[in-house]
């Protein structure tokens, strides 16, 4: 599954193809292009819960560039707000856009080699490999309140810090 680009999303579920949508008609992708934006997290590997937001990744290294991008287009949407993260030395913007949540984190570092994008690839292999029976398990966790790599952690008995753990099955073969 190439997941760089988001046609995918137009023969999903309902609340992809709701995605596709917004981004499309939003132009949000081709707008953040020079970004190397990525759709990851939960929407388009179809494990994401009723709250569940759309989060864009993105390779930044002029963050007064990309700042000014984001508000240029952004600023006047709902519950828009920029925050920088010292963690990863990151811009997180967040806004909603009919209905959705979205989430766009930007680091200094190429958007195929970023946690997020990372970590879809291998739940989309563990789901694949496990069958429907794990994504509900993954769903029901979901509901329950555990974030999205603490759930798979718990479904796999990954100890310690499940982001790291995750990691381990990044070169599995099915």
């Amino acid at each position: 599954m190439d997941f760089t680009e988001i046609s995918y999303l137009q023969n999903g579920s309902s609340r992809q193809c709701s995605a596709y949508e917004v981004l499309s008609q939003y132009r949000i992708m081709q707008l953040l292009e020079d970004f190397d934006p990525i759709l990851v997290g939960t929407v388009p590997i179809n494990i994401d819960i009723e709250n569940s937001d759309l989060d864009i990744i993105c390779c930044c290294t002029d963050k007064s560039r990309f700042v000014d991008k984001i508000i240029t287009h952004f600023a006047n949407c709902e519950n828009f707000v920029i925050r920088e993260s010292a963690d990863y030395d990151s811009v997180v913007i967040n806004f909603k856009l009919e209905g959705f949540e979205i989430e766009i984190f930007s680091q200094d570092t190429p958007s195929r080699q970023q946690y997020g994008y990372r970590h879809m690839l291998i739940e989309y292999q563990l789901l694949s490999r496990f069958g429907e029976e794990f994504r509900q398990k993954v769903l029901d966790l979901k509901r329950q309140g555990y974030k999205t790599e603490p759930a798979f952690a718990m479904l796999l008995e990954i100890d310690g810090n499940p982001y790291e753990g995750l990691l381990k099955y990044e070169f599995d073969q099915p």
